[in-house]
């Protein structure tokens, strides 16, 4: 296991909209988005699906590459996403899933 790990994603609402962030734990933030704990931009327009992320071992690159992908235009966002998740499949779907009882939802879980 590496000693740091940093993570740039990009959550997609059901209508389109994406929202790029940074996190240091990709599994926790992707629950968090899916709860509406992410304040703001993501929780306004309902950006709880998990689209594309990378992982890096140097903060500092993941902070440049966040960056680098906010700086882009949707056609090359679109673009990157479609070059790994070609059908928008919510890559964290079913994530916590294995500590729900039967009837319980996601919303339910706690950090």
């Amino acid at each position: 296991m590496k000693d740091h790990e940093y993570f740039v994603y990009i959550m997609s609402s059901r209508s389109g909209t994406l929202y790029i962030g940074m996190t240091n734990s990709i599994y926790r933030r992707a629950l968090q988005h899916k709860r509406g704990e992410i304040g703001g931009f993501s929780s306004q327009y309902h950006c709880d699906r998990l689209a594309y992320y990378e992982s890096f071992d140097d903060v500092h690159k993941a902070i440049g590459r966040e960056k680098q992908l906010k700086g882009w235009k949707r056609a090359k966002k679109i673009a990157l996403i479609e070059s790994k998740n070609p059908r928008w499949q919510d890559l964290a779907e079913k994530w916590g899933a294995e500590m729900l009882f039967a009837g319980e939802s996601i919303n339910k879980l706690s950090s």
